[in-house]
């Protein structure tokens, strides 16, 4: 490992901060503050954060507040009376009298300033003894005890009395949901998580904070987690998660309760989790199942009529499965298989899980379970194992639907050269028109999706066609050109093929073919501004999908959200946006790179919308971790570029020049559904970042004007607007006036209002468009709108209602993730700034020269001093770093360099 990875290992192994535990954190606070208060009990799961809590919960206290003493109890010290507190407890003490001895504890314990707090940790491994005194000593009020217990352990009469009763608080404390282990990670790796990779540390660690460490810090030293700039990534194809010998010997220790009956089930679980309650029963009696459920290693569960075991927790599977000798799994396994063959493997589920338990036990398996397997594997959408299980096929029983089973599970998976082996397999033994439009729907998708031209898939679609003589399956290839028109960027031109597509499946099309055109027409119906028609068309294919998705051999019904989110995006309807994209998104999260890259990339313009850039950077950046991963070239068209724009809003501007570097660098550049314009955003808002406002200016025209040519109505109001917001509303109020009346929502006439308001330096109008962002849930803007209005001319002399702009301005900046736009750098003056003033000013609060300046915006050098000398006066500054300072612009700007995409 090198020096750097040792470095980061060891700066996590320190004390990890307390996250997740606001409520808690301040019950325990809120207890001890109390004077009634007798003693205060954490309770909760082994590894939950009981210790963590209790110690946080001491160090809040005021200095001097209480006097603090420790112990732990221990299974070794039980076995002694006092053997946990005997440090506690003055030398000598005789216990034959018992006042005596209290007598002696309470005079040791008593004195000084502040209240005595004992911490016993582990406090239901005390001692009946130690339990009894420490609860005398409680009672005449000569310490407050403070003491963490395990959930679900046993303990004595003693221990009892010591956590309950008059005066005793208690907080209860459970593993940390989802969310917070994301809030966790970020604090302690101090970068967001990938997807991916928090999903398999949440559900490997459960939410056990202390099984989350040893996880993370095994994979940090391992080199299994590492970062790419942005994410954390855990590494690709990893089985298992190391861990630490810790954490190991920590489960060991907890599995070692169970008898050698309840092992083999334990073992069994491991490999076949869940079980049927019948199953294990076989391996155990009803009393052993019991114990191990008592002891908290098994799970038993009751739905409907069928009661299933399954371990209590997943890292108890993993570190049973690394202990299993060869033989050991394969006997296992196979007497599984018998059992379950025995009872006539009547249940849906049973050929896949008989047909992978052969395979991992023998490594063969019947052929014809084999392909059973690989249906039910395919519907649940599990593509890794449908290609284990297609690929242990025997030569001869591999035919057409085989290999474009196997070249469409390839596809979905990102892997788009072994897809198309697959494919052109299965073309070749391709019967009739049924089985070549089949092959013909996947392969145009995987040459569209694998950085291919355009072309090259209408080529084939077209080719295909000169072999298709029946109506109905020229008008599926029609449907299919209408998705490749509308995927690559042509929205209009796509529309058109889909026209006579009804929202109903019916009879006349393939329900595979059906899903593909419904999938595709809401995103070119949201492109072209028809939001409310495409919402509608989104959630009822997404209805349909789901009623059918046992049937048809298509995407995750989740990946129908994706339209649907750019759909309520463009209708002004961000938080619901949001809310769909991050609920598919998690349905998706198990599914292939190749599924959830676009829903990233729409879930990452959602946020840029919104106003929030760190939202809208991250998704970016698991966008283009992905796109990586599987050589998706359309993709980081548009995110190398949203992230680069991220960047540049937040001021990090050397990140977004490497951003657009790399976008420069892209070897082919295939268009994509969101591409035409947008793909400008990173160039644009850096070179406003940098004061360069004409020149942002000039680049997001030219841009709008591609996305208009293309039909693509929404992304040209965005871009326009973004001009608006730049300086040029004037120049483009007229068009986004005409794009309102074009497209329906709450977007459209919002974004036509702002540049209206912005052009006539309105400030009612510039509130009331405020107010209109901020229903859309598009704070930055609002925030930009409240601004202007507080700085306008109009209300120069209206301290109050220029008071009154500024708090609505500050309310809806601090929603926006620390963005820096022209726009709320606006400064109240006697005189204003004019637009000419504060395009130099800040140029030149970017510690441009004057000479850089007059180059810029082809001006001469003294008209730029004269400038400088007008915005001096109007700001009261004298330098550039007083005018930086006042404008907040970030220092470290680098020269002005086209990025213009080749």
């Amino acid at each position: 490992m090198s020096w750097w990875g040792e470095t980061v290992v060891r700066n996590r192994s320190d004390r990890w901060p307390l996250v997740g535990r606001d409520s808690e954190l301040a019950a325990c606070v809120a207890a001890l503050a109390d004077r009634r208060c007798h003693g205060l009990v954490v309770a909760g799961p082994a590894g939950v954060g009981k210790s963590r809590l209790a110690e946080e919960c001491v160090e809040r206290t005021e200095p001097g507040e209480l006097r603090v003493e420790r112990a732990t109890a221990s299974a070794a010290a039980r076995t002694v009376p006092l053997g946990a507190i005997a440090h506690l407890l003055p030398r000598g003490l005789d216990l034959s009298d018992p006042v005596a001895a209290f007598a002696a504890v309470a005079e040791r314990l008593t004195g000084g300033p502040g209240r005595r707090v004992l911490l016993i940790d582990d406090m239901h491994l005390l001692d009946a003894t130690s339990a009894v005194l420490l609860r005398q000593l409680m009672d005449a009020r000569v310490i407050t005890l403070l003491g963490t217990v395990r959930t679900g352990e046993p303990y004595g009469d003693a221990v009892a009395a010591l956590c309950d009763g008059d005066g005793l608080h208690r907080v209860d404390v459970d593993v940390l949901p989802p969310e917070q282990i994301d809030a966790l990670l970020y604090a302690v790796l101090e970068a967001p998580m990938a997807q991916a990779g928090l999903r398999a540390l949440t559900t490997a660690s459960g939410g056990n904070v202390l099984y989350l460490r040893e996880l993370v810090l095994g994979a940090l030293s391992t080199g299994d987690l590492t970062r790419d700039g942005e994410l954390w990534h855990l590494r690709d194809g990893r089985q298992r998660l190391p861990g630490t010998v810790r954490l190991t010997e920590l489960i060991d220790r907890r599995l070692a309760s169970a008898d050698a009956a309840g092992r083999t089930v334990l073992e069994l679980l491991s490999l076949c989790d869940p079980l049927s309650l019948a199953d294990a029963e076989v391996l155990a009696t009803p009393d052993e199942l019991t114990a191990l459920e008592q002891a908290g290693l098994i799970r038993v569960v009751l739905t409907r009529r069928r009661t299933s075991v399954s371990l209590a927790h997943p890292l108890y599977g993993e570190v049973l499965r690394a202990g299993l000798p060869v033989l050991r799994r394969r006997h296992l396994l196979l007497e599984q298989v018998a059992r379950v063959e025995a009872r006539g493997a009547r249940r849906r589920e049973d050929p896949l899980h008989i047909a992978t338990w052969r395979l991992a036990a023998t490594g063969t398996a019947d052929p014809e379970l084999l392909l059973q397997a690989a249906v039910l594997a395919r519907h649940a959408h599990d593509y890794h194992q449908t290609i284990v299980l297609l690929q242990a096929l025997p030569e001869e029983h591999r035919t057409m639907t085989t290999h474009l089973r196997l070249g469409e599970a390839f596809l979905e998976l990102g892997r788009w050269d072994e897809a198309e082996t697959a494919l052109t397999h299965a073309d070749a033994l391709a019967v009739g028109e049924q089985d070549t439009l089949a092959v013909t729907l996947v392969r145009t998708t995987n040459l569209l999706w694998s950085n291919a031209p355009v072309a090259e898939a209408l080529l084939v679609n077209d080719r295909v066609r000169d072999r298709i003589t029946s109506p109905a399956g020229r008008r599926e290839l029609q449907v299919n050109e209408g998705f490749l028109r509308i995927a690559s960027g042509h929205p209009a031109e796509g529309l058109a093929l889909l026209t006579d597509l009804r929202s109903e499946l019916g009879q006349d099309l393939h329900v595979n073919v059906w899903l593909r055109g419904a999938w595709m027409k809401p995103a070119g119906l949201a492109l072209m501004g028809m939001t409310r028609e495409a919402v509608f068309w989104a959630e009822r294919v997404h209805d349909v999908h789901r009623q059918i998705h046992k049937e048809a051999l298509a995407s995750h019904p989740a990946f129908q959200r994706i339209p649907l989110v750019l759909a309520l995006t463009e209708a002004g309807r961000l938080a619901d946006a949001r809310r769909e994209g991050e609920n598919a998104y998690a349905e998706l999260t198990a599914s292939g790179a190749g599924v959830r890259v676009w829903m990233a990339v729409v879930l990452g313009r959602t946020e840029w919308l919104a106003g929030h850039p760190a939202a809208a950077r991250r998704w970016w950046a698991e966008a283009a971790a992905l796109a990586r991963s599987i050589d998706h070239s359309m993709a980081l068209r548009v995110v190398l570029p949203g992230l680069a724009a991220c960047a540049a809003v937040t001021g990090d501007l050397r990140t977004a020049e490497g951003l657009l570097d790399a976008h420069s660098a892209l070897p082919g550049l295939p268009p994509g559904p969101l591409s035409a314009g947008e793909e400008h955003l990173g160039e644009a808002w850096l070179l406003a970042a940098r004061g360069q406002l004409g020149k942002a200016r000039s680049v997001l025209t030219a841009a709008a004007e591609r996305a208009r040519t293309t039909g693509h109505l929404t992304s040209e109001g965005m871009l326009l607007t973004d001009v608006a917001r730049l300086g040029g509303a004037a120049h483009v109020a007229d068009r986004l006036a005409e794009l309102a009346q074009q497209c329906d929502g709450q977007f459209a006439p919002a974004r036509a209002h702002l540049a209206a308001a912005l052009a006539a330096d309105d400030p009612d109008q510039l509130l009331d468009v405020a107010g209109a962002f901020q229903n859309v849930g598009a704070d930055l803007l609002a925030a930009e709108a409240a601004t202007a209005a507080a700085s306008s001319t109009a209300l120069a002399h209206f301290p109050r209602r220029v008071l009154s702009a500024s708090r609505r301005a500050a309310v809806a900046a601090a929603r926006c993730e620390g963005a820096r736009t022209p726009l709320l750098t606006s400064i109240l003056t006697p005189t204003p700034l004019t637009d000419r003033e504060r395009e130099i000013a800040l140029l030149a609060a970017a510690r441009n020269t004057s000479k850089e300046i007059a180059h810029a915006l082809t001006l001469s050098v003294r008209t730029v001093e004269n400038h400088l000398q007008h915005i001096y006066a109007k700001l009261g500054v004298s330098t550039r770093r007083e005018l930086a300072q006042t404008l907040r612009v970030p220092p470290g700007v680098l020269p002005y360099q086209s990025h213009s995409p080749s």
